[in-house]
């Protein structure tokens, strides 16, 4: 047998809410409560019904690429020549 929809059911503190956002995003125009009123209403019915959150994935430690491959070597730095005593 089909289910029929959830319709949800809203508090006049949800739509309170929701019409006075409205009524700031306008400029707080003075008379038209109502219509924000309705309006929010329009908006909450038309929102997606909230929904369990999920659990966050475990997460991971992050590894550094350079621990897993080992580092390149690099060739040595040339010394500066020894000075030769001079021959007398």
């Amino acid at each position: 047998m089909p289910k029929a929809p959830i319709t949800p059911t809203f508090t006049d503190s949800n739509i309170s809410e929701a019409a006075y956002h409205i009524w700031l995003s306008e400029g707080q125009p003075d008379g038209r409560d109502e219509a924000h009123w309705q309006q929010a209403i329009e908006q909450l019915k038309s929102a997606k019904p909230a929904t369990k959150p999920r659990k966050a994935a475990a997460k991971k430690p992050a590894v550094k690429a350079a621990a897993k491959t080992p580092a390149a070597k690099k060739p040595a730095a040339k010394k500066p020549a020894a000075k030769k005593a001079a021959a007398k």
